[in-house]
């Protein structure tokens, strides 16, 4: 047999072999008649590929996500064309703005049914175009490993995000004699000793210093590197929204994140700060408070930003030294500085420590469930390995503020904020991490989007642990609502099912939680369950959030 006659695939086999080269292990799908040639050679490949299929395909596309970013390479997705498509749009968008890697693969119409509106036919290059990193349509067979290396590539390299591949149905089915591609390797910036040295000059410079660290690719050996910088010169480290996990929260340096939990004394300081370095972070909305932190475009502080996409650094506010460089080669080149002395900024590191400190001390919540006691008690209970997805909306507020975080721990959440993540994310997590304890946080409007998705991990094993904020409204829109329209409550209310017993209808474990003192009992009981559980905790919408009630509210309305 000839190379040539042994390389003739359908376009379906050549497809996946292309997936094989690339290192891929896990899909998440909704399997649709456009893409049968896939899922036929994917069964071939059931060995070496597992194929998750998910209950809907907004859930597929928010697990790969997840999977994306604890993996460091592309999460994977399948959907079919049309409705298919539109429903994994928001898991694009939330790999977009988090910086995800990510490869959708979209069925698509016949090459000869084009333009003809056929059924369920878009335009996936224009859909697509806005929200990920690139959008294409493989129109020949031979061309797919080219196509594929290249989502990996462009997945990868830079900034992390998603790309999205249509693939015409009958493209798929064709014959082709083709070679395989190389495994790709991710083009990165890198810092140099010259920008190490720009670097410690702008630092040296500083009283008031402060290191701001988050976006995606920090792999654990940089988040150790970035750490042990940090302490070793006595430096301040925030985190950027649901980036808790690069430092931890229990180093001398860690003093906040600037989240939507985050302490407001954090954000008052930033008034005071001189030099900030962000390091892998976006300057995003988020993280700034509404562009506020900082003066734009040349902001107050002197600010040093070192980010892997060239276009991020100077997007809104110009730095005094830009650089392009991945977090881990930046964390990677400092790991062994040692430029100050620890005591050069004790003074102001101490104090943002104490405030970041008094800050997470559980306040005391009125009513019989206190979540600030309960997650102060959990986190005493958590490995230091755990997984916590964290969905939208002001019930993050107490996993974010009370729990702590740090390699190998992850925090995982949509920076997109949307509704309906958490529950995927955390069955994807619990699927490629099968051995440590993940926690799913979502609110009754977020678990209503996705909770169907407990039912895959019960499909497949995976035991995930989730928590569902009950309180019968959607919460952050109904903060606003009384801040800005006291009193007149319309279209936020919700009237919930039985969760508990929704969890046990499809197979996991379900307990209702009413009281502190029933909320350990009921974690450890869904822990040594052995299969998928959830926690339904009931609470009041008058606690709005971790820092105050409908009450205040209205009483600080205008």
């Amino acid at each position: 047999m000839t190379q040539s006659q042994a390389n003739t695939r359908n376009g379906g086999r050549i497809l996946v072999d292309q997936l094989l080269k690339q290192g891929a292990d896990t899909a998440f799908c909704v399997p649709g008649e456009s893409y049968l040639a896939v899922l036929d050679a994917l069964y071939d490949s059931r060995d070496d590929i597992r194929l998750i299929n998910a209950r809907h395909e907004a859930g597929a596309a928010n697990m790969a996500d997840a999977y994306g970013k604890l993996a460091g390479r592309p999460g994977l997705c399948f959907v079919t064309r049309g409705p298919g498509a539109c429903h994994a749009a928001v898991g694009v968008h939330t790999a977009f703005q988090d910086s995800t890697p990510m490869i959708l693969f979209v069925g698509q119409v016949g090459r000869d049914m084009r333009d003809r509106e056929a059924f369920q036919e878009i335009d996936y290059r224009r859909m697509f175009s806005p929200v990920a990193k690139w959008a294409a349509e493989i129109e020949t067979t031979a061309r797919i490993p080219e196509y594929v290396a290249r989502a990996y590539q462009v997945a990868m390299s830079g900034r992390p995000g998603p790309v999205v591949l249509a693939l015409p149905e009958d493209m798929l089915t064709e014959m082709a004699s083709v070679g395989d591609a190389p495994k790709v390797k991710p083009v990165q910036g890198h810092v140099t000793a010259d920008d190490a040295a720009a670097i410690r000059a702008i630092l040296a410079e500083a009283k008031h210093p402060l290191l701001l660290v988050g976006g995606s690719g920090w792999t654990d050996e940089a988040a150790r590197d970035i750490t042990a910088f940090a302490e070793a010169n006595g430096l301040p480290v925030a985190s950027s929204f649901r980036r808790q996990d690069v430092v931890s929260a229990a180093s001398s340096s860690f003093v906040g994140d600037f989240g939507t939990a985050g302490a407001p004394s954090l954000v008052r300081r930033m008034q005071e700060v001189d030099v900030l370095m962000v390091a892998g972070a976006r300057l995003g909305e988020m993280t700034t408070k509404g562009y506020t932190t900082l003066d734009t475009p040349s902001p107050r502080p002197r600010l040093i930003h070192v980010h892997a996409g060239a276009e991020e650094v100077g997007r809104v506010f110009q730095p005094e030294l830009g650089l392009c460089a991945s977090p881990a080669s930046l964390a990677g080149a400092l790991a062994e500085a040692r430029w100050f002395e620890p005591s050069h900024f004790e003074g102001w590191r101490t104090q943002l420590r104490q405030e970041f400190l008094a800050d997470v001390e559980p306040e005391r919540e009125a009513g019989a469930l206190d979540l600030a006691a309960a997650f102060t008690t959990l986190r005493e209970r958590l490995e230091t390995d755990a997984i916590v997805t964290l969905d939208a909306g002001n019930h993050t507020g107490w996993p974010q503020r009370y729990l702590r975080y740090g390699r190998p721990g992850r925090q995982i959440g949509s920076t997109a904020g949307a509704m309906g993540y958490a529950v995927p994310a955390a069955v994807a997590a619990a699927i490629a991490h099968p051995d440590r304890t993940v926690i799913g946080c979502v609110g009754d409007g977020g678990f209503q989007m996705s909770g169907l998705e407990l039912a895959t991990a019960v499909q497949y094993g995976a035991r995930p642990i989730i928590f569902v904020f009950a309180n019968g409204t959607y919460g952050t829109i109904r903060m606003h609502q009384e801040r800005e329209y006291p009193v007149r409550v319309v279209g936020t209310d919700l009237q919930n099912p039985d969760f508990a017993a929704m969890a046990i209808a499809m197979g996991a474990h379900g307990e209702r939680v009413t009281t502190t003192d029933e909320f350990m009992p009921a974690f450890e009981r869904a822990r040594a369950s052995g299969k998928a559980a959830l926690i339904e905790l009931v609470t009041d919408a008058e606690r709005i959030s971790t820092r105050t009630t409908v009450t205040k509210l209205r009483g600080l309305s205008k």
